[in-house]
């Protein structure tokens, strides 16, 4: 079985960073798969056998100016999750972006100082001091500028060519380097410039304002990025940080991380239900909109589960704690995020393999442009603006940013809505998919029978006698009646002398009166006659439902029918589908009668019934054979083999444990259009992601002929390294800001 670990890390610049990172971690023995996603900052290690942390860590630093965040322990000693009080993660994200806040400020300040240094010419008193003195003071000015925001780019850089490899940190390093080298010789030596027939000036303006503006543009992409992320932090805010758990028949606040499994917690009206547990004691109405999406609070009694992080609305209860920490739902649905924002793709490959050889062309573009601006016999300062704006401007940012950020928001919005997505390639196959299969218990219906029908002369009277005989029934079919019974308000009696014959039908004393229960058959054979109602059983067989006789002291009194009903929103979540284009069916072992029934009622025309559970797996394969790619959603154990199976499995959350784990998607509410949704959703980032790519090739696929001077002999357009260095950082700033529209899309 595969390990799968999770860590952040701290100090990627670009997305050739995170390749760096990811082709180190493949290195580690054992390791099968390791995924560094540049948006989210974490790596994904996948092992055959459990990788020591420090074999991670040291991969990691081996790659470069890197470091893996390591979570603080608490006072346990183990490691704190996201769903903590303390994210250590997040303060160390929070500095290093306080940092890049101060950076932007300082290099502000010096490129205004210079900038006005420049202007000499029309301030007198600097006029006064002579082209040497200004030069001087603007080398005074850029120094500690130039190594002090340029020194992660330096460090990055030097990194790389320890590998002999480049990334966005070197084309920083080399076009500042080169402005602010060159203009250092032209300070300390004016003389060589004189001899050699070369105007003398400085850049140390392009220096320390591409520097300025590179870090200001990091600084709008790292707070955009947060906010690409925030689905994360408000699920762990979602955490309540205390319980009123009963001790020694006392009620003590209790921190979260000291509760255990089995303790009694009360919970009030308006508070967080602590952990998962089961309600021993009251009932209440609760608000699951934060897990589900769903904005009706439900109805809770004992014996019902209820998840932690939800909120209970009106009554107080006692509940059994049966699971905590880790094992919570809501941690369960981080992590899940955690791993799908954390994944790759399959649209983004060939981002990554441009990524992996942009920064060496880029270099050589360069180079070949001095040369040949030289060759040509242009100026020397227009052949070095050239080759330090084609450096400055290329961004392969954007490219490394294009897909993963979409994919944080896209999957961070789906679990705001209840719609809990596996990995990348999942979110990206569901919005291609031409046909869906539905299973149909528990997926289009709600999976229990229910009382449809009652038909007597005096129904309360009817549903006194039944219902009340009916409590000591195990059967589903009597546990409905009674739940419907009580339903109406209906007053219920325990019954004597109960008697059950498997198959047919029950006899029980209700009131001194001898009550019979039970197929048409069954009270045939008490020579029950049950004539008079025949004719509307038969009706209602016909709507496939199932009829019970009813009689009290030999005669009948009425039937009544029960079915499995229609869940809310199924016929207007499969009118949706068909709308979009798929092809719906549905499939079920019942017979072909019931199954009839139920597709004419939701509008579904193809129907494959009487499918023994080991076959549905082939209706998806056969489909599959015909060129279509297939969605399969069902909730069951006898599901699990066709969710596999399928292009995209979609596992109802209220079902098995099974089907949810072999499921590409989990739907935690149950609601078939979270089917619709996800759909959307993931169009609506496919769509967003194609835009992001369109943005960022075709931003550098023009920039750089641009930066390199295509434009000058027919227009006379030269790009200054300024100006590219501002595009460079509104290239990513754009590609993030266009992802996180996705939070505003929707869905429902």
């Amino acid at each position: 079985m595969s390990i799968k670990k999770t860590v952040d890390i701290r100090g990627m610049h670009c997305a050739s960073c995170a390749l760096n990172i990811e082709h180190q971690l493949k290195k580690i023995t054992g390791v099968t798969n390791a995924v560094v996603n540049y948006a989210s900052e974490k790596a994904t290690v996948e092992s055959d056998a459990d990788i020591a942390d420090d074999a991670i860590n040291k991969a990691v630093s081996s790659a470069g100016d890197y470091e893996v965040i390591e979570k603080m322990p608490d006072h346990s000693g183990h490691k704190m999750s996201d769903m903590s009080g303390h994210d250590h993660v997040a303060m160390l994200k929070a500095a290093d972006l306080k940092i890049l806040r101060h950076n932007v400020v300082a290099g502000t300040i010096a490129s205004v100082a210079i900038m006005l240094l420049m202007l000499e010419r029309f301030i007198p008193i600097l006029m006064s001091l002579g082209q040497p003195v200004m030069f001087a003071l603007q080398l005074i000015i850029a120094t500690p500028i130039q190594f002090w925001l340029g020194r992660q780019f330096y460090r990055g850089a030097q990194s790389g060519l320890k590998r002999w490899s480049a990334n966005m940190d070197t084309l920083v390093a080399v076009g500042t380097t080169a402005a602010y080298g060159y203009s250092v010789i032209a300070t300390l030596f004016p003389s060589f410039f004189a001899s050699a027939g070369l105007e003398v000036n400085v850049y140390y303006d392009a220096a320390v304002v591409i520097l300025t503006l590179i870090i200001f543009g990091k600084y709008l992409e790292a707070t955009a990025k947060g906010k690409a992320s925030e689905a994360i932090k408000k699920l762990a805010g979602l955490a309540a940080k205390t319980a009123h758990v009963i001790k020694a028949g006392q009620e003590v606040e209790t921190p979260i991380d000291q509760v255990v499994v089995s303790d009694i917690i009360v919970v009030r009206p308006g508070e967080k239900i602590p952990v998962d547990g089961v309600i021993v004691d009251g009932e209440s109405a609760i608000d699951e909109s934060m897990i589900s999406g769903e904005s009706l609070p439900v109805d809770k009694k004992p014996g019902d589960a209820v998840i932690g992080a939800t909120i209970n609305k009106s009554g107080m209860f006692k509940l059994r704690a049966t699971k905590i920490g880790a094992d919570t739902a809501l941690a369960h649905i981080i992590k899940m995020v955690e791993d799908a924002q954390g994944s790759k793709a399959p649209i983004q490959k060939l981002a990554d393999i441009i990524s992996g050889y942009f920064v060496p062309i880029v270099i050589v573009i360069s180079m070949v442009t001095l040369a040949v601006w030289l060759v040509v016999g242009q100026p020397f300062a227009l052949a070095f603006f050239a080759f330090v704006a084609v450096l400055i401007v290329a961004c392969p940012c954007a490219l490394g940013l294009a897909t993963p950020t979409a994919i944080i928001v896209g999957t961070g919005r789906g679990a705001e809505h209840g719609i809990l997505i596996r990995d990348a390639e999942s979110l990206e196959r569901t919005g291609e998919a031409t046909a869906i299969i539905l299973d149909k218990t528990g997926t289009i219906t709600e999976g229990a029978p229910k009382v449809t029908d009652v038909v007597t002369d005096n129904a309360n009277d009817f549903l006194h006698f039944v219902g009340s005989a009916e409590i000591g029934s195990e059967h589903p079919l009597g546990q409905a009646i009674v739940a419907y019974a009580k339903e109406k308000n209906v007053a219920l009696v325990e019954p004597k002398n109960f008697s059950v014959i498997s198959g047919f039908g029950l006899k029980a004393i209700v009131d001194g009166k001898t009550v019979a229960v039970g197929k048409r058959a069954f009270l045939h054979d008490l020579k029950i006659d049950v004539n008079q109602y025949d004719q509307r059983a038969k009706d209602l067989a016909a709507q496939a439902k199932t009829v019970i006789y009813a009689a009290v002291d030999d005669k009948i009194i009425g039937v009544l029918a029960l079915a499995d009903t229609l869940k809310a929103g199924s016929v207007q979540a499969i009118a949706e589908l068909k709308a979009m284009g798929l092809k719906v069916i549905m499939i079920t072992g019942d017979n072909i009668q019931t199954a009839n029934a139920i597709a004419s009622q939701v509008g579904i025309t193809e129907v494959r019934a009487e499918v023994l559970p080991q076959y549905k797996s082939r209706a998806v394969t056969e489909l599959q054979r015909q060129g279509q790619k297939v969605i399969m959603v069902g909730d069951g154990i006898n599901d699990a083999p066709a969710l596999a199976a399928a292009d995209i499995g979609m596992a109802i959350g209220s079902g098995t444990d099974v089907a949810m784990e072999a499921a590409d998607i989990t739907l935690v509410s149950g609601d078939l259009r979270k089917i619709v949704s996800a759909i959307k959703l993931s169009r609506k980032t496919m769509s967003t992601i194609k835009w992001n790519l369109f943005w960022a090739f075709g931003y550098n696929i023009l920039g750089i002929p641009v930066a390199a001077g295509v434009l000058y002999p027919f227009f006379g357009i030269l790009l200054h390294p300024i100006l590219a260095s501002a595009m460079m950082a509104f290239s990513s700033v754009f590609v993030v800001t266009n992802s996180l529209r996705l939070k505003k899309t929707k869905i429902n």
